[in-house]
């Protein structure tokens, strides 16, 4: 059995089933994105099985990009929690067949709060379309599974839809990068974008004097074990930079040097950064002039304040 060629014949069916997807949006999509962005609530998901993992993975893309969001178990809300919706939400119920009892059982109360109704289903002549105020169709031709069963084709198009939603939501909110990170602190990007220069430099940095001799500056370099030094002027203005790579380079050049003073062999005009900018700028800024270290200055002294590292 050729198991490559059943997962490619798979894959290749869901694509066109997603492209068919795309091709039947209507008005009714934009009236569901208008919906939702009128909502003075919460975008409220409800599904059972299958379809309820689709809606908590929906939510968890709704409240993470600006559309404050619940999952609402249908079983769970016959039973009491109902009293978590508000009239004000909008109410997204998900059933490929539209005829999913946990969720026909609850129509009747959620016309009674006034909550519009956006129905998700593969069947615009189900009882749950026909109770909608909106009808989102995910319909697809069949499942790939080989028995035309187990929810497949009919899930992705489930997801996708609502990732199409979420799209069409984050354009609509101008959701930026900077209100992602917000919402994600502790992930990479929230790290990148909110953290700032100051929360990691090294401080304080190693500092010597362009009369600074060789042997004193090696010393420093190697006490601060970041391979590097700065040089200032009587003043503490920053003049310059040494580091393993300069001092390489001066060796090689003449083994005379290590009785030269730092004047000699440093970098002058080094790279600075301010010690307010976005760690995510630092990075961007040592990647695109090749250096691995910038000078932290004050952004209201100029003071030398610290060293931050690419790898920081």
């Amino acid at each position: 059995m050729n198991h490559l060629l059943i997962a490619k014949e798979a894959l290749v069916a869901q694509a066109q089933a997603i492209n068919q997807l795309a091709h039947r949006l209507d008005g009714e999509f934009q009236s569901a994105v208008q919906v939702i962005l009128g909502c003075k609530g919460r975008t409220v998901v409800c599904g059972m099985g299958k379809s309820g993992l689709i809606g908590q993975k929906m939510v968890a893309t709704f409240a993470s990009t600006g559309t404050p969001s619940f999952f609402l178990h249908p079983a769970e809300a016959f039973h009491g929690d109902l009293g978590m919706l508000k009239s004000i939400d909008v109410l997204i119920l998900i059933s490929y067949s539209g005829e999913t009892e946990e969720l026909i059982k609850l129509l009747p109360s959620l016309r009674s709060f006034g909550n519009t109704i956006i129905a998700m289903t593969g069947n615009g002549r189900s009882t749950l379309a026909k109770n909608a105020d909106i009808w989102l169709d995910i319909s697809v031709e069949r499942e790939v599974c080989p028995n035309n069963l187990a929810p497949t084709t009919s899930t992705l198009a489930t997801m996708a839809m609502g990732d199409a939603l979420a799209v069409a939501l984050i354009d609509a909110l101008q959701f930026k990068p900077m209100d992602f990170a917000r919402f994600h602190p502790g992930g990479s990007l929230g790290r990148k974008l909110l953290t700032r220069v100051c929360d990691v430099m090294h401080s304080p940095a190693p500092i010597v004097a362009p009369d600074t001799s060789f042997h004193d500056c090696l010393s420093m370099m190697t006490q601060s074990r970041l391979g590097l030094t700065l040089v200032t002027d009587n003043n503490g203005e920053l003049v310059g930079i040494v580091t393993d790579g300069d001092l390489r380079r001066a060796l090689l050049e003449s083994p005379d040097v290590v009785r030269e003073s730092v004047q000699y062999f440093m970098t002058p005009n080094p790279h600075t950064i301010l010690d307010s900018a976005q760690l995510s700028e630092a990075e961007s800024y040592m990647r695109e002039n090749k250096v691995r270290a910038l000078a932290v200055l004050g952004a209201g002294s100029g003071e030398v304040l610290g060293i931050v590292e690419i790898f920081d």
